[in-house]
């Protein structure tokens, strides 16, 4: 873990427009200084499905809002494949800032790094423990560890469910940035297809 997420101390939030307000300050680890804007989660208080990804990347760090880019526009298709509406569901990600190095003028991801991932940690508590979810579906390894507390094989635990401290249930499948990353075209769709499978079943289970 870095000094700063050591050192660092943040209020608990009381509710989900003040964690949008504290993340923006949120000093917890040093991955703001080289973010446009801190990004929280977005969608009703009383949500019964929360997703959860990595990070925000480039479009989100821009515009300030989870799953906007690339691959908020697989999870919107695949959502709507899966039956359920965004709008519904609440979106966020297990770190709020977005780790890049840059090259050239282009900005590329980076993944977070344990302590990285521990120090956001305390805004992701905080999400759920006011949303009080009745599933949290975790998009990938980095949003699986967050949710869960340790690693979890996701090609593995896809399509279990996992029962958490707060006795809502977690489910993990991949990030949809996985499936964008894909390059044999039968590979990508029967991915997209497993996936579209992993959100309708949180989904079911989450009564949405």
């Amino acid at each position: 873990m870095t000094r700063s997420a050591e050192i660092g101390s943040s209020p608990e939030p009381r509710s989900l427009p003040q964690v949008a307000e504290l993340v923006a300050a949120c000093r917890r680890c040093d991955l703001w200084r080289n973010a446009l804007h801190g990004v929280a989660g977005e969608g009703p208080p009383d949500a019964p499905l929360m997703l959860v990804g990595e990070q925000p990347g480039d479009q989100e760090d821009r515009q300030g809002r989870p799953f906007v880019g690339p691959a908020g526009e697989v999870l919107d298709r695949a959502l709507a494949e899966a039956g359920a509406d965004r709008k519904a569901l609440y979106v966020t990600n297990a770190v709020k800032h977005f780790k890049h190095t840059l090259r050239g003028k282009r900005r590329l991801h980076k993944t977070p790094d344990r302590g990285e991932v521990l120090a956001c940690r305390w805004w992701l508590q905080g999400e759920r423990r006011l949303l009080r979810p009745r599933v949290v579906l975790a998009l990938g390894a980095t949003a699986a560890f967050a949710v869960i507390g340790k690693p979890t094989p996701i090609m593995k635990m896809r399509g279990q469910t996992i029962q958490l401290d707060d006795q809502s249930q977690a489910m993990v499948t991949v990030h949809p940035s996985y499936l964008l990353r894909m390059p044999d075209p039968k590979a990508k769709a029967e991915g997209f297809e497993m996936f579209v499978r992993d959100l309708k079943a949180a989904a079911r289970l989450a009564g949405v």
